[in-house]
């Protein structure tokens, strides 16, 4: 069936609008792939590995499925990538937390400090540990960076537990990974058992008073963890 002039130029502009859109996906693939993860990590998530899907993925981002596999290969390639895109922004604000202009005790307590604040503001992340932690570490162990990553943070822990030491401030045979542990589990827990320990206790763990107050419970636990 021959097709009329508005047909044609029809035709012409869709093609000419997805075609611009490709092209706009092809010029700036790095922001492309920081929208996929973007999403995905919301996906994931939410859903978790199993019950995320890439067509939903897709649908949410300016790209496409095939577009998602181009980048990325497979679901759990993705999934991977967002653990680690996870990992990396965390310790990448923690880097600039400039601990050793601080007496170690003082430099402790903003570590703390900055940990809460992070794993509160940032729940997805705590998600997606917790999604990973059900398969036993499995892609975390397939990581390439995750594990370096992480050493900065274990590197300044064990710097301030040195100069406490030295200071009298902070006992002897502090494990800095140890510290690391206490650290995490005391803030994780105020966003991972969040709903389920303010249902049972009838215990306000949302709001900005509590979480002030929640933070402070958890800096001088530490501090006194660490006294000497």
């Amino acid at each position: 069936m021959k097709q009329g002039p508005k047909q044609r130029r029809r035709q012409d502009e869709v093609g000419g609008a997805e075609g611009t859109a490709e092209m706009r996906r092809t010029n700036n693939p790095e922001r492309t792939r920081e929208d996929i993860l973007d999403v995905a990590r919301q996906e994931f998530a939410t859903k978790g590995l199993s019950g995320a899907r890439i067509d939903e993925i897709a649908a949410r981002t300016a790209t496409s499925k095939r577009m998602i596999y181009y980048y990325f290969g497979s679901k759990e390639a993705l999934y991977l990538a967002v653990l680690e895109q996870a990992y990396r922004r965390i310790r990448s604000v923690e880097g600039t937390l400039d601990l050793e202009a601080l007496p170690p005790l003082e430099a402790l307590a903003k570590l703390v400090r900055f940990t809460f604040d992070y794993q509160t503001s940032n729940e997805e992340f705590i998600r997606l540990v917790m999604v990973e932690n059900i398969h036993n570490g499995e892609f975390i162990a397939q990581s390439k960076v995750i594990k370096a990553l992480n050493v900065p943070v274990i590197d300044a822990l064990r710097t301030l537990c040195t100069r406490g030491r030295a200071e009298g401030a902070m006992r002897p045979n502090l494990d800095p990974i140890d510290l690391h542990m206490t650290i995490s589990a005391l803030c994780f827990f105020s966003v991972a058992n969040r709903h389920t320990f303010s249902t049972i206790f009838g215990r306000d763990m949302v709001s900005k008073a509590a979480l002030a107050a929640r933070r402070e419970i958890v800096v001088d636990t530490v501090l006194r963890y660490v006294g000497a």
